[in-house]
């Protein structure tokens, strides 16, 4: 998102970040009479707001904090940010499900992830990221859903997928290590025998 100046104006910008966990504290605090029976879902990204009392007057408040470079106490900046919550609620009803909304979509599956990627040479780091975790995260999610660490699955994978591409397509050993991720020929035919018993090359 771009926001220029106006000429010679200088452009000024005060954002506010609501979190997870000052929304999931303002939401168990909520009578849920307040809350409405059946709110729109709306599937847009972006919502713009009204200009509207509350939402001038909290940002009015705010202003001075930044035109004298005082950084507000956090007993302060708390209290806005729950008046900005209110503010966001007051302007429309379709933005309860935006704020109130604690799944985590952006988790990607871990096993869906790397049937796809598996061939990818990847970190653990990287794929904790791609999926939407820290590394500790990834690791613990991962425990639950595999009895193998993420190393020993990977392995485990690409040596099935070179099996069924030796036996069943008649690829030779030589294309087929590169195809399922193995950076080197050796290091594929001994991880393979390990696996299987024989070399590669007696399929």
């Amino acid at each position: 998102m771009y926001k220029n100046s106006v000429g010679e104006n200088l452009y000024k910008g005060i954002s506010l970040t609501f979190g997870r966990s000052i929304l999931r504290e303002f939401y168990s605090k909520m009578n849920r009479s307040e809350l409405p029976e059946k709110p729109s879902i709306s599937e847009k990204n972006i919502f713009k707001l009204e200009i509207r009392p509350d939402i001038t007057s909290l940002f009015q408040s705010l202003t001075p904090y930044f035109d004298g470079n005082i950084k507000p106490t956090e007993g302060v900046a708390h209290l806005k940010l729950l008046e900005g919550i209110y503010a966001i609620l007051n302007s429309s009803e379709a933005l309860y499900p935006v704020l109130f909304d604690f799944t985590e979509p952006w988790k990607v599956d871990i096993l869906g992830f790397l049937n796809e990627n598996y061939t990818d040479d990847l970190t653990m780091e990287q794929i904790a990221s791609y999926t939407g975790r820290s590394l500790a995260k990834f690791k613990r999610d991962f425990k639950k859903i595999s009895s193998l660490t993420p190393q020993k699955w990977l392995i485990k994978k690409r040596l099935e997928a070179a099996y069924f591409k030796l036996k069943e397509e008649n690829k030779k050993v030589q294309d087929v290590y590169i195809e399922v991720g193995f950076k080197n020929s050796y290091h594929f035919s001994t991880a393979f025998k390990k696996e299987y018993g024989f070399s590669p090359s007696d399929i």
